[in-house]
């Protein structure tokens, strides 16, 4: 279990209504909100773009000391605005953590190694399972879990129960699925199910080679394409 990163940020208090939320943007800040259970009254500020940038430059959690008017806060970003036609990021909520209390998180799942079953039996991986729910003391709140797949055999699974959790409480079923390894794919499915021979067609009866047109068009079967994949 990976311990996670902390990222020392400085915020620049705001007052709501006197500096316009496009003026922030256009000096490249980002305008935030700050809480928490011990913050009386949400702390309104700015924080430079390029430190929620590097926040977000990956899918580990990550922790943050985050300053503002000589004040220390250890947060963790909890929500991200984007726009959703340049991507830039809008707003931003960061939490105050509580040493006593625990926090409600969703933490991501990587896959280590290379399976047995891949590696000599052509099999597949299927990751079903990309995050996990926990509930967990702040202290004991990992970056992500790593998930070691090297032994898995094809038809070999492993599942919630096999992280190393200790301290912390999954908010998912135990019994779900993170990662099968599936048996490598059939020639059949490369292969047309029917194709009759040419020497099987009716006597006096040629095959029409698509693009040819017959001599009277016949009417067309009421079918339907699968619309879902």
């Amino acid at each position: 279990m990976k311990q996670p990163e902390i990222y020392k940020l400085e915020g620049k208090k705001r007052d709501l209504g006197k500096k316009s939320v496009a003026q922030l943007r256009d000096e490249l800040r980002v305008p935030a909100v700050l809480y928490g259970p011990k913050i009386e009254e949400n702390i309104h500020f700015s924080i430079l773009e390029v430190d929620i940038e590097k926040i977000l430059s990956s899918s580990q959690t990550k922790l943050q000391e985050l300053t503002i008017d000589g004040e220390t806060y250890k947060t963790l970003l909890k929500n991200v605005e984007f726009d959703p036609v340049t991507d830039r990021v809008l707003h931003a909520d960061f939490y105050v953590l509580d040493e006593k209390q625990r926090v409600k998180l969703k933490i991501p799942i990587r896959l280590t190694g290379t399976a047995i079953g891949v590696r000599d039996g052509g099999g597949r991986v299927f990751q079903t399972m990309r995050i996990v729910r926990v509930k967990v003391m702040p202290d004991r709140i990992p970056a992500e879990f790593e998930l070691d797949i090297t032994e898995l055999g094809i038809g070999d699974s492993l599942h919630v129960s096999e992280l190393d959790m200790e301290g912390i409480d999954p908010l998912d079923d135990p019994r779900r699925t993170i990662v099968t390894i599936a048996p490598p794919k059939s020639e059949a499915l490369f292969t047309t199910a029917i194709e009759p021979d040419e020497e099987e067609l009716p006597e006096g009866e040629e095959a029409l080679v698509e693009g040819e047109e017959g001599e009277e068009d016949a009417e067309a079967p009421d079918t339907e394409e699968g619309k879902e994949e």
